[in-house]
């Protein structure tokens, strides 16, 4: 079930005043808020922010969710060299970009209760059509940090072409956890922002994004990147990855048909896992996609 969105979705909302700044309302309180069919909730700072994934929402794809994957602790990765918080509480992420419409449907949950997490920001970014992320065009366009052909640099050195500058082998990860290394958190070189926002877990654990199928670069397979945190802490850092029949039928269309010379696929990529697949099916004239990520909630290890 999709909501429509209002005229405030996509103002500029930083995930860390959204947590800071619901004063007297309490983020139960915004979250309970977010949970009805209308309306927005103003934070005590002044910000308004959209309904997001609704109780009716978790029901319709409850059955996704019990087949996407177990409450395993899901698998950290490397944050790469493009993160930056985007300041971006919204649903929609598309902005201008043309390409599959594709809902991203998350279940935040506890890996050692195996029960959902209310609360909980989870952002998510990606490249384009063309493999462009936003706020680092230059680097991922390979005009600089390398010299890679249009396409981009793999984030994080992967094979098949070289890391950005200052960025160290395996791109390193969220710094407070939520990863293997450590990296800095990218300074935007342009003031885009499409395919990066992040959203709150409603009380069944979920956050739900609407973007486009995300495109590739040299060196690294199709991939969506995911951070989740709860309070200041940057719990998990992860990719979400796609069957690659699928991968191929959304690349015969346009705009990622103009796209050509994909040479990393889910087999030969150096982060790839089986557990990093999304559960897909058709959505109208797009997709839907599911996954749960199990979190190390209380940061003791298991």
């Amino acid at each position: 079930m999709r909501h429509d969105l209002d005229h405030h979705e996509g103002q500029r909302v930083s995930r860390r005043r959204l947590i800071a700044g619901v004063g007297s309302i309490g983020l139960a309180g915004l979250l309970a808020a977010c949970g009805r069919d209308s309306g927005t909730v103003t934070t005590s700072t002044g910000q308004t922010v959209s309904p997001q994934a609704t109780a009716s929402t978790s029901a319709d794809l409850a059955a996704l969710f019990g087949a996407a994957n177990t409450c395993t602790l899901t698998a950290s990765t490397t944050q790469g060299p493009y993160y930056f918080d985007a300041d971006k509480i919204r649903n929609d992420i598309r902005e201008d970009r043309a390409g599959t419409r594709l809902r991203v449907a998350i279940r935040v949950q506890d890996s050692e209760q195996c029960g959902p997490l209310a609360n909980a920001v989870v952002e998510i970014w990606h490249c384009d059509a063309a493999g462009l992320y936003s706020g680092a065009e230059a680097q991922s366009s390979g005009a600089s940090g390398g010299g890679a052909a249009p396409g981009g640099n793999p984030p994080g050195g992967a094979s098949g072409g070289t890391p950005p500058t200052g960025t160290p082998p395996g791109g390193g990860a969220a710094p407070g956890g939520g990863g293997a290394g450590s990296a800095a958190d990218l300074t935007p070189t342009d003031d885009k922002r499409y395919l990066r926002g992040a959203q709150v877990t409603n009380a069944d654990g979920i956050v739900e994004f609407t973007t486009i199928w995300p495109g590739w670069y040299r060196g690294r397979t199709t991939h969506i990147h995911a951070m989740v945190h709860l309070g200041d802490d940057r719990v998990l850092t992860t990719q979400m990855m796609f069957d690659e029949a699928l991968n191929t039928r959304v690349y015969a269309d346009a705009p990622y048909a103009a796209h050509t010379g994909r040479d990393t696929f889910n087999d030969n990529d150096n982060i790839f896992a089986e557990s990093m697949l999304m559960k897909v099916v058709e959505d109208g004239d797009g997709y839907l996609s599911v996954i749960n990520f199990s979190v190390d909630a209380d940061r003791d290890g298991t």
